[in-house]
């Protein structure tokens, strides 16, 4: 059962606010400009953390208001507000104006996006479809099932998150663009002691959808048994080497490496502003043979799709690395018309208070046709890493640091030993030609990314197949 509020009712019955006026307020405020829009958004969001045997938050939060931006040239002026009226649209109008002073531009519209009657989720808003004492309940018996599996078993965390998002983007030409957005995640952490030691292990899934599939029983044992299966592999973990060796990344979440040292500095404004390790390579070889890249938003469902962006495009599938050349970026509509390009549907922001960049939606590498078993035994000595943590990534360089949150050591091409300590150091467009076999399993990850860029946080989706690259600086602790 569906009883969420249209659009129409959100931003105009509630409010008293007409349409057509709107309309033309906005044709006001762009006048004279090279693009602009005003950002409507209704949002709820709730988040629920259990901890140590007790519910330790649970929030819920209601979000409305407006952004309205003017660009003329390579400038922008912004003003939002959290108040859904008229006479605030009109007191941003005058911010909107002010980009006109020192600015010069082509004084004629980009075309507006093309329309588009996709829908890549249902329109359901998870935020009511389960009881908050359901939700509750299904946090303790996710703690009690986890804690009764195995005696070493000291702390359990347990998070629920559910997000619902309504916006409406309103051109100059009186163009409209509307979606209605959930997002739901639920993730696992545990903590497991033995001898002294303590290790931990973490699964979690989510996506734009409700939160059957995830609340089920089979859904959430299949979560707690992956946190708790790898702190325990965790627990017999020894010091990881260090050095220049191959590595093997797993399938799925180590996609995350790709979208940190190489998505990023695949985006558009990276790009035009010759901040990228990549800029100006366009049609150049920058990976090895086989490796190609997509950022792909109209995947159904997906954390990182979107049936429209946050200016109204719609997303697409842009191959960003075709076989090893380089052929597209990620583009929002003001970095796409300034560099005389088309614009991919990548235009996000956080909220609206926020003015929209270009950001991944889902980026990953297609799978080649090696299979993962002949990759492993192919490698005399190395590591393989299946599950990549923390990371941190230089634009410019692309130089990056990540660690291994499971990982394990390559003898004679076998998986033996599991690993402790493990960083990955390398330089993102380097180790593209350093790809020396790419597996036959591409996977995407199970819906827990978010990207942070400029203060703003979206979520985004991930994924590879099996990825040996033949050379990485391994930082470890093994003497």
């Amino acid at each position: 059962m569906n009883d969420t509020p249209s659009p129409d009712e959100l931003f105009y019955r509630r409010t008293g606010m007409d349409k057509h006026r709107v309309g033309k307020m906005v044709a006001t405020a762009l006048e004279g400009m090279d693009d602009g829009e005003l950002f409507l958004e209704y949002a709820q969001a709730e988040s629920l953390s259990f901890d140590d045997g007790k519910l330790r938050n649970a929030s819920f939060n209601t979000s409305q208001g407006f952004g309205l931006r003017s660009v003329l040239g390579e400038a922008s002026a912004y003003a939002h507000a959290s108040e859904l009226s008229e006479d605030a649209i009109k007191r941003a109008i005058a911010t909107a104006r002010l980009v006109h002073y020192g600015q010069s531009g082509v004084q004629a519209l980009t075309p507006p996006p093309f329309g588009t009657n996709r829908q890549l989720y249902a329109d359901v808003n998870p935020l009511k479809e389960v009881a908050f004492e359901k939700k509750v309940e299904l946090l303790q018996q996710i703690d009690a099932y986890v804690r009764a599996k195995n005696p070493h078993v000291k702390q359990v965390s347990v998070s629920l998150s559910g997000h619902w998002q309504a916006v409406q983007i309103i051109k100059a030409d009186g163009n409209m663009a509307g979606d209605i957005r959930p997002l739901v995640r639920l993730n696992i952490n545990v903590l497991v002691e033995k001898d002294g030691r303590m290790e931990t292990g973490s699964s979690g899934a989510g996506g734009r959808t409700s939160y059957a599939q995830y609340i089920s029983e089979a859904g959430w044992k299949k979560m707690a048994d992956e946190a708790l299966r790898q702190a325990l592999v965790n627990l017999e973990s020894i010091p990881a080497p260090a050095g220049e060796m191959p590595v093997v990344l797993g399938p799925g979440w180590c996609g995350v490496l790709l979208h940190e040292a190489v998505g990023h500095g695949l985006e558009g404004d990276f790009n035009r502003k010759q901040t990228s390790a990549f800029a100006g390579l366009m049609g150049q070889k920058v990976a090895s043979k086989g490796v190609t890249v997509v950022d792909d938003g109209t995947i159904p469902n997906l954390r990182g799709s979107l049936s429209i962006d946050d200016e109204g495009t719609p997303t697409s599938r842009t191959v960003l690395i075709e076989d090893g050349i380089l052929t597209g970026y990620i583009q929002d509509r003001l970095n796409a018309r300034l560099m005389n390009m088309r614009a991919t549907g990548n235009g996000r922001r956080e909220d609206f208070a926020s003015q929209p960049m270009p950001r991944m939606t889902n980026t990953y590498m297609l799978g080649g046709k090696d299979k993962p078993d002949d990759i492993i035994a192919s490698v005399k000595r190395g590591i393989y890493a299946s599950h990549l943590g923390g990371g941190q990534v230089d634009i410019t360089s692309g130089k990056f640091v990540f660690s291994a949150s499971e990982a394990y050591l390559i003898e004679d091409g076998k998986i033996t030993s599991p690993l402790k300590g493990a960083t990955l150091i390398g330089n993102g467009p380097d180790a593209l030609t350093r790809v020396t076999a790419i597996g036959n399993d591409m996977a995407l990850d199970e819906g827990i990314g978010t990207c942070g860029k400029a203060g703003q946080s979206v979520p985004v989706g991930v994924g590879q197949p099996t990825l040996l690259i033949e050379k990485l600086t391994v930082g470890g602790t093994a003497v």
